[in-house]
């Protein structure tokens, strides 16, 4: 069943992308396994963003004196309810583009922004976004910082919390996913694939772009349960049965780090408005914010 209700996300084969590259099919699954090419694995197969690759495939030319030019000044990559307040909230002059972690590595190496925020989970390490970073914006000047820790799990119609305890207990209800690429959603199919689940056994909802979108289709009974954060269900008042605490990231432009917007931003991550913010939404643990966790 297809879920993705956007007219211009293309995803290519394995064929089709050796083609593009005119290399051999081998080589591509060589690529996919070391995280070098945008890919999502969807019921066994890879599939590759176009707009994703091609971006990455730009990345790759010489000759532009685009390495020398001021980045813009946004804030790219996946949605949080906590990073989106805390951007408004410092006043540091930064805008938004929240569309999904693989969007926003993709667009922080085209230097499309400053920073972005990312929870991209590397299931053979069991860890979180140094593989993904160092995979997509190796040579590039930056800094991955922590931002927070945060619990994610079933956000459920009041009372069903009673009746689900896990993904497998999904199939035959309705489910608001997000979009492919999305780390949510990576993160949603690889706990799938653990507990043996296929997608085609839950009836999948168009997908959701941000975590409070999602969220809101279950707010509105459209849905039974979405992959969401702790925070957004108690804002909701929904049921919520924790899976799993991810690391939530951010990936900054060393350049950006030193110059005013970031720096007021990141002074006020130090700041007791912002712990006591956090503390209030539950659901995150902000004690490492600001802290380097990869240079580049």
């Amino acid at each position: 069943m297809n879920t993705d209700t956007s007219p211009t996300e293309r995803y290519l084969t394995v064929p089709e992308l050796a083609e593009l590259l005119r290399i051999k099919e081998r080589k591509v699954y060589d690529l996919a396994a070391s995280g070098a090419v945008p890919c999502s694995k969807v019921t066994g197969k890879l599939l590759f963003p176009e707009q994703a690759v091609r971006r990455w495939l730009e990345r790759g030319q010489t000759g532009s004196a685009q390495g020398h030019a001021a980045r813009p000044a946004v804030f790219l990559g996946s949605h949080d309810p906590l990073l989106d307040w805390a951007l408004r909230q410092s006043e540091c002059g930064i805008a938004t583009f929240f569309d999904g972690s693989q969007d926003g590595l993709d667009r922080f190496a085209a230097r499309e922004g400053v920073a972005a925020g990312l929870h991209m989970f590397d299931a053979d390490a069991g860890a979180w976004n140094v593989a993904a970073v160092e995979a997509a914006v190796s040579g590039v000047s930056a800094v991955l910082l922590g931002f927070a820790k945060r619990r994610r799990g079933l956000v459920v119609k009041p009372g069903l919390e009673t009746q689900i305890s896990g993904v497998a207990d999904l199939v035959g209800r309705t489910m608001t996913p997000r979009q492919p690429g999305a780390g949510t959603r990576t993160l949603f199919d690889h706990l799938l694939r653990e507990a043996d689940i296929l997608p085609d056994t839950i009836g999948l909802r168009p997908v959701a772009r941000s975590e409070a979108d999602a969220v809101l289709d279950v707010a509105t009974g459209a849905s039974d349960a979405t992959f969401g954060l702790e925070a957004l269900a108690a804002q909701h008042h929904l049921g919520f049965v924790p899976l799993i605490e991810e690391n939530f990231d951010l990936l900054v432009s060393r350049r950006a780090y030193f110059e005013p917007p970031m720096q007021r931003f990141i002074a006020f991550l130090r700041s007791d408005g912002f712990a006591s913010h956090a503390a209030a939404l539950r659901g995150y643990d902000v004690s490492e914010a600001g802290s380097v966790r990869w240079n580049g």
